[in-house]
């Protein structure tokens, strides 16, 4: 497999208690990208490190605020707006990262600084009609389906252009590119495929029309393989169990939604 890219899902990853504990996953987690871009001749400063807090509570987010994270990343609109609540005292600006259903779009624009899985537009619409009347706007990423496993969420590659397209007419939603979930597998041979098809995605939207993409980033990876998607020209990474250890339930059980 040539690199040793840590593709392990069943990895034991220990529990961060303290703020020392976090700034050291941190730093760990910030010289794998580091390491992972110089293999692809990028820079750091080109790939967002996007904290996932899902299922942790409080108390301990509060500490990983302390240890420098100010942005975070939820996969359930719920818990991520109960959070926003319970820490409306700390800097911090949240990212709804998993799928979402329309009803669900009032919270959303209630709190959320960004949401990463357009995947349809009665979404869209009905995010925009909440965001008009919160008198705002929310950066959002459009999700892909690149593994074609019927688990997942996103649009078939296909549809992408049509519906870039179509979220042109939502002033309220500013496009900043692509995300996509990697097919869950330990074969380096079988992840990469996934981003590789979004890096092509958004050229495709690019020489069709740049506006389409607006900033063009591509938000894929997550602990087990964001090392590949960096290589691959990922511009955020997902980490949630490789910054504060891991979940009580496997990330098996959340899948298609994990982080």
């Amino acid at each position: 497999m040539g690199e040793n890219y840590g593709l392990s899902h069943d990895e034991e990853y220990a529990t961060a208690l303290t703020v020392a504990d976090f700034r050291t996953n941190i730093a760990e987690v910030d010289e794998r990208i580091a390491a992972a871009a110089a293999r692809s001749g990028r820079e750091r400063s080109e790939i967002e490190l996007l904290p996932v807090s899902k299922t942790v509570p409080q108390e301990r987010i509060r500490l990983a605020v302390e240890a420098g994270c100010h942005k975070l990343g939820e996969n359930k609109v719920q818990e991520a707006h109960r959070k926003s609540h319970e820490m409306a005292d700390l800097d911090i600006d949240w990212a709804v990262i998993g799928h979402l259903q329309s009803n669900k779009a009032k919270e959303v624009a209630k709190f959320a600084r960004e949401f990463q899985a357009l995947d349809r537009l009665k979404v869209a619409r009905a995010l925009d009609r909440r965001l008009q009347g919160e008198g705002r706007s929310l950066d959002v990423y459009v999700q892909v389906n690149t593994s074609a496993e019927d688990s997942k969420f996103g649009m078939p590659p296909e549809e992408l252009l049509g519906f870039l397209r179509a979220v042109r007419e939502f002033d309220t939603l500013r496009v900043q590119g692509l995300m996509t979930l990697a097919i869950f597998s330990s074969d380096v041979e079988r992840v990469r495929p996934c981003f590789r098809m979004l890096a092509e995605l958004r050229e495709q939207a690019r020489e069709t029309d740049p506006e389409l993409i607006g900033a063009g980033r591509l938000s894929m990876g997550m602990s087990g393989d964001f090392e590949v998607a960096v290589e691959e020209g990922s511009n955020c990474v997902r980490v949630g169990q490789a910054i504060f250890g891991k979940r009580s339930v496997p990330d098996s059980h959340y899948w298609p939604e994990n982080g």
